[in-house]
C-alpha cells in the first residue's frame, strides 16, 4: 500500500504539473501557434471541466472496482494521450483538445489516495494526510515554473511534452503493477448502496459546497495563467523573470498546504481554519485590483500570499468528508472534488472573456484589475455562505 501511494503522490505531481504549465508556455505557444492568452484561458478552463465532470463517474469507479485500475487506466489514456496530442498541436484548437484529455487522465488521481485514506487510516488523520500529497503533489507546481522555463529552452516545448506524456504512460504503468485496492467497505444493515443525490440531500455539506466551489479558483488560475501575463504586461517579465514569479508562487502554495495539514488536530475545528484562510485570499486579491499598479516585490507577495492561505482544499475536503457514510466514502470524495475543480475550470474558461471585454492586453492594467475582481467577489460570496456551515472535527 505504501508504495501505491507514493506513486500516487508521483503521479499527482504531474497532475499539478499540467494544471499550471501553461503560465510558463504562454508566451512561446502565442509566438508558435498563435494561441493567444484568451485561449489558453479557455484550454485550461477545459482540463478543470473534464476533470470536473470525470468526477461522478469516478467517485462510483473507485467504490465498486477500486482505485488500481480506476486511476491506471485513465492516467495512460489521457494523460499519455493529452501529452501527445499536446505535442503535436498548430492551433489552438488542438491545445484545447490536449488540455481535455489530460483532465480526463488527471482526474481519478488525488482521489484515489484520498479513498484510500478514508478507508485505510484513522478519520482523525485523514487532513494531515490529505495536505500532505497536495503538499508533495505541489512540486508539480514548482517544476512547471522555472525548471520548466529551462527544460522548453533546451529542447523545445514540443519535445518537453512528448516527455510529459512518456512519463504520465510509464507511472499508469507502475500503478497497475503496484497498486492495491483495500478491502471493499461493509455497508451498515438495512442501509441502500446510496447515490449522489443521497449525498447531496444531506444538509451539513450544503453550507460547504459554494465555498468549495470558488476556493480553488483565484490561486489555481493566477498560478495556472494568470501571473504569466500580468507579469509580462505590467513589469515587462520574460519567461525566465516569469518561471522565477510562477516558481515563488508555487513554493508557496506547497509551504501553505503544509502549514494547514495538522492544524485541525491542533486547534479542534476545520471551519474557522477555512474561513481564516479565504479571508486573508479575498483580502489579497481586493488589493490586487484596487490599488493602481503596485510594484513588482508588493505584487508578487500579493500572488505568494494567495497561494499560500489558498491551500485550503485538504481542510474543506476533510470538513465533508466527515459527514459521510464509509460504504460511500469514494462517492463523497469525489463529489466535492467535483465542486471544487468544476468551480475552479468554470471561472478560469470565463476569466478569458472577462480580460478580453475589460480591453485584453491593450488595456493593460484595467484588464487584469477586471480579472482580480472577478475571483474575488465569488470568494467573498461563497465565504459568507459557508459561515453557516456546522464545524465538525474527528
Amino acid at each position: 500500500m505504501r508504495a501505491g501511494l507514493a506513486l500516487l503522490i508521483a503521479a499527482y505531481v504531474l497532475s499539478q504539473f499540467y494544471r499550471a504549465f501553461l503560465a510558463v508556455l504562454s508566451p512561446v505557444l502565442t509566438a508558435d501557434t498563435g494561441t493567444p492568452p484568451e485561449a489558453l484561458a479557455q484550454a485550461s478552463g477545459l482540463l478543470f471541466a473534464a476533470f470536473a465532470l470525470m468526477q461522478l463517474p469516478i467517485g462510483a469507479a473507485l467504490d465498486r472496482i477500486g482505485p488500481r485500475r480506476t486511476t491506471a487506466a485513465l492516467l495512460a489514456l489521457g494523460g499519455g494521450g493529452g501529452a501527445a496530442v499536446f505535442a503535436l498541436a498548430e492551433g489552438p484548437g488542438a491545445i484545447k483538445v490536449a488540455m481535455t484529455l489530460i483532465g480526463v487522465g488527471c482526474a481519478p488521481v488525488l482521489m484515489a489516495a484520498y479513498y484510500i485514506f478514508a478507508r485505510v487510516y484513522s478519520p482523525r488523520a485523514f487532513g494531515t494526510l490529505a495536505a500532505m500529497v497536495i503538499g508533495i503533489g505541489s512540486l508539480g507546481n514548482v517544476m512547471a515554473a522555472q525548471p520548466l522555463a529551462w527544460v522548453v529552452e533546451g529542447i523545445g516545448w514540443r519535445a518537453t511534452l512528448w516527455v510529459l506524456a512518456g512519463l504520465s504512460v510509464a507511472v499508469s504503468a507502475a500503478l497497475w503493477a503496484v497498486l492495491r485496492d483495500p478491502p471493499p467497505a461493509e455497508r451498515p444493515a438495512g442501509a441502500s448502496g446510496g447515490s449522489v443525490f443521497t449525498l447531496l440531500a444531506m444538509p451539513a455539506i450544503w453550507p460547504i459546497l459554494p465555498l468549495m466551489t470558488v476556493a480553488y479558483a483565484p490561486s489555481a488560475a493566477l498560478r495556472g495563467l494568470w501571473a504569466g501575463p500580468f507579469a509580462e504586461n505590467r513589469f515587462g517579465a520574460d519567461a525566465g523573470m516569469i518561471g522565477t514569479i510562477t516558481l515563488m508562487m508555487g513554493i508557496a502554495m506547497i509551504l501553505g498546504s503544509f502549514a494547514y495539514g495538522p492544524l485541525d488536530r491542533l486547534l479542534h475545528t476545520r471551519k474557522w481554519i477555512a474561513v481564516a484562510g479565504n479571508a486573508v485570499v479575498a483580502a489579497c486579491l481586493a488589493v490586487l485590483w484596487a490599488l493602481p499598479a503596485p510594484g513588482l516585490v508588493p505584487a508578487v507577495a500579493l500572488l505568494c500570499a494567495i497561494g499560500f492561505f489558498g491551500a485550503t482544499f485538504p481542510v474543506l475536503m476533510a470538513h465533508g468528508r466527515a459527514f459521510f457514510p464509509p460504504h460511500m466514502v469514494g462517492r463523497g470524495v469525489t463529489l466535492l472534488n467535483m465542486f471544487a475543480i468544476g468551480g475552479a475550470g468554470a471561472m478560469q474558461f470565463a476569466s478569458g472573456p472577462v480580460f478580453a471585454a475589460a480591453g485584453g492586453a491593450a488595456a493593460g492594467e484595467a484588464a487584469f484589475d477586471a480579472v482580480f475582481l472577478f475571483f474575488l467577489l465569488p470568494l467573498a460570496l461563497g465565504l459568507a455562505v459557508y459561515l453557516l456551515s456546522r464545524d465538525r472535527a474527528d
